[in-house]
């Protein structure tokens, strides 16, 4: 079923529907008849909206008189059916005064003589119309209310096969129902956990069946039992179901036998003509041999009126077996016997039903069992031929002698001690050849033939020349110790095997740093070790002249920071700086001074992405056009200055004296108005004075008191 709007949301939603699907322009020099067709299309329009609402509202929620009782009972247990029609029925009234409105504004919409009389008619339509709805507000949120409870309500279908739980609060029935199926109902030691009807679906000899938990039922009078218990026992009146009544013969629930053996007394007309199973929950906490024998008879008691639900011939009870069942839900003993007694039950009753009716006959003469005659007392055994016979045996006898690897292998001290031959399924002239260890026959050739007899001779040679070549590698790595070494001779060890670690040092530096960093960075030069004066000695040493060298690191290692910006020589200067310091006269000259490196600006007619010209000569136009608009304002904004006046800024013109420029659109503050009058300046009467006049009588007084 769709929502149902309250009040406000349904005009909300009808009047902005009209509005957006009828035409909302018109126009007083429209003719009358295109006028009252316009509006008069918008009082149909809404009309109609709101029957289609309200018609589906109506025809969406169920009658009552044409479901199932069991639907019936269950709306008025839950929503009490007078409230229900009564809320149904406004609805449709709203709906036939609607239509009435629209069809009486219609017709005095054909008779209006203007555009206000037909708006008027219009707006006094839909204003009737919205005041209807807003009438029937509290019906259409009580209908909101019955439909978001009526989703979720079971689906439970009257017809099908039915398992109906019953009993007093808490005995183990949502337990119960939670091992047999599938649904999730809520279980807690505390009476009416389950406070509506809860369905789940279970198998029983490839049949689906339904199962109703239904809420705990006291023992009181009708009158007194609330919504829960009357889901109960709407469930029990009109369902055709196969019953269990759980008796807790523990006492664990809260209730004793004796109180449960009354409920069942007095609910005992709703069983008639329904399977009736009294099962005994919670044995393991009491079984059923334990109770006392005023309980004992009690239950007995039950189980006799149980019997009478059993049908017979003759309205009387022909066995007793499934009658009264013992279980336990938290050991789950008995869950599933009780479980296929019920199911059993049912299904007999319903058989025994169905051929009772009179649609039986109907179906009972379409069908025709024939039973066939012997002819004559002659034996005719079935006849196979002889050769499918003997193919049957043999293969029957390769099956039985037939032996796998994975069986010899366990015949033979199994996984790891047997080894699989790999010869015995060759396919070779004489089988005694698959086991022959030498000659091996390959491509018709003996492999023996082609064996070298000196190979073991040639493997020992090779294994040799191997151990030579593993020697030389050795003497290759072989590090000096220097321990048979002279001093003279250790001390250049020393010396070669620092310069070859310093060597590796400075590979491993310049490989990974840049070559812009030094290759000692100064945090690891504290000690100032890595000095030009100790690299001149070195060169010094090594025959070589330091000075280019000093000069250069001494260049490189000098800060920039603070040094004075020298004036860079002319590309013509080639002299050294003997010709005058003069500014280069020609501006192309000067750009030619400069540095290559200055990035050059963007000329103003390059198109840039995004400003939305075509090309650069659109953009020059542009540009032009916009200069010259801007020429004139930028000369007349050289005429005028500000000075402070009293708190006030004035705008002077020098062009034509002194002179306060103002709009006429401006708004004037109080202050200046009354520093008018102060100084005895007449005001405008009306706002079509023109304002220059009491400026230029404004501006002669500042003039005249020396203030300009």
């Amino acid at each position: 079923m769709t929502v149902v709007p309250n009040g406000k949301d349904f005009i909300d939603i009808i009047l902005s529907r009209t509005q957006r699907q009828t035409p909302t322009v018109v126009h007083k020099g429209y003719a009358i008849s295109r006028l009252r067709s316009f509006y008069m299309r918008k009082v149909k329009y809404t009309q109609q909206n709101f029957h289609e609402k309200l018609s589906t509202i109506i025809d969406e929620f169920p009658r009552l008189d044409d479901i199932h009782p069991f639907y019936g009972d269950l709306l008025h247990v839950l929503y009490n059916k007078d409230h229900y029609k009564l809320a149904l029925g406004q609805i449709n009234t709203a709906r036939n005064l609607i239509g009435k409105i629209s069809k009486d504004y219609v017709k005095l919409l054909k008779y209006g003589d203007s555009l206000y009389r037909c708006k008027c008619l219009k707006v006094a339509a839909l204003g009737r119309m919205c005041t209807v709805i807003k009438r029937i507000g509290p019906s259409l949120a009580y209908l909101e209310q019955i439909r978001q409870h009526m989703a979720r309500l079971p689906s439970i279908d009257p017809n099908t096969r039915t398992i109906l739980i019953c009993g007093y609060p808490n005995v183990g029935k949502s337990s119960f129902i939670n091992k047999i199926t599938r649904a999730d109902v809520d279980v807690q030691p505390y009476a009416f956990t389950t406070k509506s009807l809860f369905v789940g679906h279970t198998d029983y000899k490839y049949l689906r069946y339904q199962v109703i938990d239904t809420p705990g039922i006291l023992d009181r009078p009708f009158e007194d039992r609330n919504i829960i218990e009357m889901c109960s026992i709407t469930a029990l009146a009109h369902l055709r179901a196969a019953v269990l009544f759980f008796l807790d013969i523990s006492g664990s629930c809260g209730y004793s036998i004796a109180q449960q053996a009354a409920l069942f007394h007095s609910i005992k007309s709703l069983f008639m003509n329904k399977p009736l199973i009294i099962v005994c929950n919670k044995t393991d906490l009491q079984p059923l041999e334990g109770i006392s024998e005023e309980d004992k008879k009690l239950v007995t008691e039950m189980k006799a009126e149980a019997m009478k639900t059993v049908i017979g011939q003759g309205g009387e009870a022909t066995n007793d077996e499934g009658v009264l069942l013992t279980m336990s839900t938290l050991t789950e003993e008995g869950v599933i016997a009780v479980k296929n007694s019920a199911c059993e039950r049912l299904l007999n009753q319903r058989v025994e039903l169905k051929m009772k009716s009179k649609k039986i006959n109907d179906c009972l003469n379409r069908f025709h069992v024939a039973m066939p005659k012997p002819r004559d007392n002659n034996v005719r055994p079935p006849c196979i031929p002889q050769v499918v016979l003997e193919a049957k045996a043999k293969q029957a006898a390769e099956k039985e002698k037939r032996n796998t690897e994975k069986d010899l292998e366990n015949d033979n001290g199994g996984a790891g001690v047997y080894s699989a031959s790999l010869k015995k399924n060759y396919i070779l002239a004489n089988d005694e050849w698959k086991e022959d260890v030498m000659p091996e026959i390959l491509d018709g050739h003996n492999v023996y033939d082609f064996v070298d007899p000196d190979i073991l001779h040639r493997l020992a040679e090779l294994e040799r020349e191997e151990g030579y070549r593993q020697a030389d590698e050795d003497d290759d790595n072989f590090e000096m110790e220097g321990l048979e070494l002279t001093p003279e001779e250790q001390k250049t060890l020393s010396e070669i095997r620092k310069k070859k670690s310093l060597l590796i040092q400075q590979h491993r530096i310049k490989k990974s740093t840049a070559e812009s960093r030094p290759t000692v960075p100064r945090k690891f030069d504290k000690d100032r070790e890595f000095t030009t004066k100790r690299m001149g000695r070195q060169l010094s040493k090594l025959g070589l002249d330091p000075t280019k060298a000093i000069n250069r690191a001494r260049s490189r290692s000098v800060s920039t920071r603070g040094r004075k910006r020298e004036r860079s020589l002319d590309r013509d200067d080639t002299d050294g700086g003997d010709a005058m310091d003069v500014d280069t006269p020609n501006k192309k000259q000067r750009m030619l001074s400069r540095s290559r490196s200055r990035s050059r600006s963007r000329p103003p007619t390059e198109v840039v992405p995004g400003e939305g010209f075509k090309d650069s000569a659109q953009k020059a136009k542009a540009l032009q056009k916009a200069n010259k608009s801007n020429k004139m304002r930028n000369k007349n904004a050289r005429l005028y200055f500000f000075f402070l006046q009293g708190g006030r800024f004035v705008l002077c013109c020098m062009r034509h004296g002194v002179y306060l420029l103002l709009k006429k659109n401006l708004v004037l503050s109080s202050l200046f108005w009354q520093d008018i009058a102060a100084r005895g300046i007449l005001q405008p009467e009306s706002s079509q004075f023109p304002y220059f006049s009491i400026v230029n009588q404004y501006c002669y007084k500042l003039i005249e008191d020396g203030s300009a």
